[in-house]
């Protein structure tokens, strides 16, 4: 099954169930702004753990898609916009084969995804696994972003 969130981030606690350490992700993320530096912020130990990442959105034919095993993410754009292509795994072509040390593994984009997200600050929108997704592709031309990646593990 195939089934982002996305919602506005004062809305947070509508999809609390979907995982028990949300609680936790969204007290840390109420308390960042564009001035947090890149890195990688341990929340819960390993089980939760937020990415700071300062990029330039690109064109979709330069965005790889992208889905993990262990964690979901819940993606948050403090400054800028992006969109974000979101899709069943089924039919992608693997370019980078699963790295278990980064939970990540690579794909080649489709012709056509199955929808564009489009992340805005505000938002908030979480990939599970079986949610193969794109981020960082522009909207109207490149622009610079300011994202956060909360990691959860999963299981």
């Amino acid at each position: 099954m195939c089934a982002v969130i996305l919602d506005r981030l004062d809305n947070w606690q509508v999809h609390a169930v979907t995982h028990p350490l949300f609680p936790q992700a969204f007290a840390w993320l109420k308390l960042l702004d564009a001035s947090i530096a890149d890195g990688k912020y341990p929340i819960v130990g390993d089980n939760l753990v937020g990415s700071v990442n300062r990029y330039r959105t690109a064109p979709y034919a330069d965005k790889q898609w992208e889905a993990h095993r262990l964690y979901g993410d819940i993606q948050v754009v403090l400054a800028g916009e992006e969109l974000c292509g979101h899709g069943q795994l089924d039919g992608l072509v693997v370019t980078r084969p699963y790295q278990p040390e980064k939970d990540v593994e690579k794909y080649t984009p489709p012709m056509k995804p199955e929808r564009m997200i489009r992340l805005t600050p505000g938002l908030f929108a979480v990939f599970l696994p079986d949610d193969a997704h794109q981020p960082g592709v522009q909207v109207d031309g490149p622009i610079d972003v300011i994202k956060v990646v909360v990691k959860f593990r999963l299981g």
